[in-house]
């Protein structure tokens, strides 16, 4: 529903404006084999919460080898446009002594509520690399604890991935990517992606995944957008191992 609500904003904008405005979909397709993903070390406690062996999300490959976890974004072609930040809030859950999701997005200047649902203490610690955004480290004590203040009191400032992380329990990580604008998306769990609603215009579309990439800044290409879909696919392939 709030996902719905944010869209239809978006078109409204669009239209009251009388710019035209055009959908980017696409697929990311992984191409290598990636190393196996790690069963996680639960301790006794976060054990008991899986039913299931749970591993690490580093490369999560899905249906004709479709890269979930790629944060796809314009990267150029938006300077000196001003957006307002939705006034719903994207919510980061620890949900089985995991963050849920692994991998989202915001706008910068929009409320990020982190919640507990789990009935044991974690903290959340945000450890950003951008100028002006700032460290913060709290705990969550008890099942239904929520805060809504500490992500726009720290991060102001776009980025590229924050990195969230508990330190009660050291498997727990999420990543937020943080931008000016609302033109971006997470890719599903076989690779498939959406940006709705894009003005017209040309710019640049940037798909990073975290693994695959590293420091380097993602896979890039440039589109044209009028009043009709777009499709962009992006193809990411799993680094070399570092040299012995």
């Amino acid at each position: 529903m709030k996902k719905f609500a944010l869209l239809i904003a978006v078109a409204t904008l669009a239209c009251v404006q009388g710019v035209p405005a055009g959908d980017v979909t696409g697929k990311v397709t992984l191409k290598g084999t990636p190393p196996p993903e790690k069963p996680i070390a639960f301790d006794d406690t976060c054990g008991k919460m899986q039913p299931a062996v749970t591993t690490t999300r580093h490369y999560v490959v899905g249906k004709e080898g479709g890269l979930a976890n790629v944060f796809v974004y314009i990267s150029k072609g938006l300077e000196g446009k001003k957006f307002t930040p939705p006034a719903d809030a994207v919510e980061v859950d620890q949900q089985g002594c995991n963050y849920q999701p692994y991998v989202s997005g915001v706008m910068a200047g929009q409320t990020v509520r982190i919640k507990n649902s789990d009935p044991i203490m974690h903290n959340i610690h945000a450890l950003p690399k951008v100028d002006g955004n700032t460290e913060f480290n709290f705990a969550q004590p008890s099942q239904g604890d929520v805060n809504d203040t500490k992500w726009t009191e720290s991060i102001k400032n776009p980025e590229v991935l924050v990195k969230l992380k508990c330190d009660v329990h050291p498997w727990m990580f999420a990543y937020v990517g943080v931008l000016p604008h609302p033109y971006f998306a997470v890719t599903d769990k076989d690779g498939n992606f959406k940006i709705a609603n894009v003005p017209a215009g040309k710019y640049t579309l940037t798909a990073y995944h975290l693994k695959a990439h590293g420091a380097k800044p993602g896979e890039a290409q440039e589109i044209s957008v009028a009043d009709s879909p777009v499709t962009a696919n992006f193809t990411v392939e799993v680094p070399p191992p570092p040299p012995q």
